[in-house]
C-alpha cells in the first residue's frame, strides 16, 4: 500500500499534514540524512580551513561546491543514501559513501576522501544533526506560531481591556476582575516561558569515539582538538558543544527543551476558550488543540526522562527514541493552529456577562467592607457577614439599604453606594 494522507498511520501525516507538514523539512527520514550530510561536509571544510597538512591542496574555492551538496540536496539524493545503506548496513557510513561519491563528481579530490569523517563516530553526527534539525525548526517554525498565538491573545487583551466581568473562586462569585486583564494572564505566562525555552542551550555532541578526541589525538597531537570542536559546533553550526560526554549527548539541555515546551503546551489557549469567559463559539478547535497537547506532552514527557539515562558509554534506545522528536512538535503545532482558529471565531457575549455581575451584588460586600475598615468602623466584618450569609439574595437593593442604615457620615454613604459590581475591578 502507497504511503499518502489516507493510508498513513499517523494522523501527523495523514488527517493534518496540511497544519504539521512543513516540520518534514526538519524531523522526516530525508531531513535527518540532509542534515548528517551538512555536518558531514562542514566538518570536512573546517578541517580544509584549520589547516591539516594532508589537505592543504584542497582547493578552498570550492568550499561553495561541497556546500552545494547538502544545500540542493534532493529526495533523489536521500533515496541512493538509502540505496547505499542497503548495502552497508549502516546509515551513518551510507552518507560518508554518498559524499565520497559527489567528490568524485566535483573531481580532483580522490586524495582527501578519507578526511570525510575522519576520526569520527556516528554520534558525533547524529548527536549534532539532531539538535541542528531542533534549533531550525523551533527558529523557522514554531516561534513564529507561537508568537502568532501570543499576539492574537494580547489582541483581545487590548481590545477587551475595559470589560469587567464575574469572576469566580472555587467556583463561587469572586471580586470582579476586567476580561482583557484576565486574558494577559496567559500573555504573561507564555511570554514568560517562551523567554525561559529560548534561553535553554541547544547543545551538541562532538568528540570522537568516548568524547575525548582519541582518533584526532593519536593522529594530530600537536592540535587542540577540544578548541577546534567547540569552534566548529559553535561557527558551523550555531550549537554549543557539550564538554564532557560519553560516546552520546548527555542529552539534560534537549530534556530542558522538551520540559520548556511542555510546559508551555500547559498553558494552552483552550484554558481561555473554556474557563476564563463567556462567549459564543463552538469549542471543537479548543478541544482539537486540547487532545493534540496531551499526546504531544506524553512523549515531550517520555523525551525528556529516557534520553539523559544510558548504560555505559551509550546504548542504542537513544537512537531510536530520538526519531520521533518531530511528533511531538508535530501534535504541538497542530494544537497551535487550532488554538488560533478557535481564537479567531470569537464572538464576546457581554450581555451574559452583564448580567452575570448583576446578579451577583454580593461581591461588593468586600469593597465596603475594606472602607469601613479604613473609616475603624466597628466590627465591619461581621456586620458584612451577617447581610452576605443569610438564605436571601443580595440585590443592589439590599446593598443600598445596608449602606442607607450605616452610622457613617453621608459623603461616606455616597462613596459606598458608587461601588457596583461594574465598577469594583482594580487595577
Amino acid at each position: 500500500m502507497e504511503l499518502d494522507i489516507l493510508t498513513a498511520i499517523s494522523p501527523i501525516d495523514g488527517r493534518y499534514r496540511s497544519k504539521a507538514g512543513a516540520l518534514a523539512s526538519y524531523f522526516s527520514e530525508y531531513a535527518l540524512i540532509k542534515y548528517r550530510v551538512q555536518v558531514e561536509i562542514e566538518y570536512f571544510i573546517t578541517l580544509c580551513e584549520l589547516p591539516l597538512p594532508q589537505l592543504a591542496g584542497v582547493d578552498h574555492g570550492l568550499f561553495e561546491a561541497f556546500r552545494a551538496i547538502y544545500r540542493d540536496f534532493s529526495e533523489a539524493d536521500a533515496a541512493r543514501v538509502k540505496e547505499i545503506e542497503s548495502v552497508t548496513n549502516h546509515d551513518v557510513k551510507a552518507v560518508e559513501y554518498f559524499i565520497k561519491e559527489q567528490f568524485d563528481r566535483i573531481g580532483g579530490l580522490e586524495a582527501y576522501k578519507e578526511f570525510i569523517h575522519f576520526g569520527l563516530t556516528s554520534q558525533d553526527i547524529n548527536n549534532t544533526s539532531v539538535p541542528l534539525s531542533v534549533k531550525d525548526a523551533l527558529n523557522e517554525v514554531y516561534y513564529p506560531q507561537l508568537e502568532e498565538l501570543i499576539a492574537q491573545l494580547k489582541t483581545y487583551a487590548d481590545e477587551w481591556a475595559a470589560i469587567p466581568m464575574l469572576a469566580k473562586t472555587h467556583g463561587q462569585p469572586a471580586s470582579p476582575t476586567r476580561l482583557g486583564k484576565e486574558i494577559m494572564v496567559f500573555v504573561y505566562r507564555l511570554e514568560r516561558q517562551l523567554a525561559v525555552l529560548k534561553a535553554s542551550p541547544i547543545t551538541a555532541k562532538f568528540g570522537g569515539a568516548t568524547g575525548n578526541f582519541n582518533a584526532h589525538h593519536v593522529a594530530y597531537p600537536a592540535y587542540d582538538w577540544k578548541a577546534f570542536g567547540n569552534k566548529f559546533v559553535a561557527e558551523k553550526l550555531g550549537l554549543e558543544r557539550e564538554q564532557y560526554t560519553t560516546q552520546i549527548s548527555n542529552y539534560d539541555n534537549l530534556g530542558a527543551i522538551f520540559d520548556a515546551m511542555k510546559r508551555i503546551n500547559k498553558i494552552k489557549a483552550g484554558e481561555v476558550g473554556s474557563s476564563a469567559m463567556p462567549h459564543k463559539v463552538n469549542p471543537i478547535d479548543f478541544e482539537n488543540a486540547e487532545g493534540n497537547l496531551g499526546v504531544a506532552n506524553a512523549i515531550f514527557e517520555h523525551l525528556s526522562t529516557k534520553l539523559p539515562v544510558s548504560r555505559l558509554q551509550r546504548d542504542l534506545t537513544d537512537s531510536t527514541v530520538l526519531r520521533n522528536v518531530g511528533v511531538p512538535f508535530g501534535h504541538t503545532i497542530i494544537a497551535i493552529q487550532s488554538s488560533l482558529k478557535g481564537l479567531r471565531k470569537l464572538l464576546l457575549n457581554e450581555p451574559a456577562i452583564y448580567r452575570d455581575l448583576d446578579n451577583c451584588w454580593s461581591v461588593v460586600a468586600e469593597a465596603i467592607q475594606t472602607i469601613l475598615r479604613r473609616e475603624a468602623y466597628p466590627h465591619p466584618y461581621e456586620a458584612l457577614k451577617a447581610l452576605t450569609r443569610t438564605n436571601q439574595a443580595i440585590t443592589e437593593d439590599s446593598i443600598r439599604e445596608f449602606i442607607d442604615g450605616l452610622d457613617v457620615s453621608e459623603a461616606l454613604k455616597q462613596e459606598l453606594h458608587a461601588i457596583t459590581p461594574h465598577n469594583y475591578t482594580g487595577m
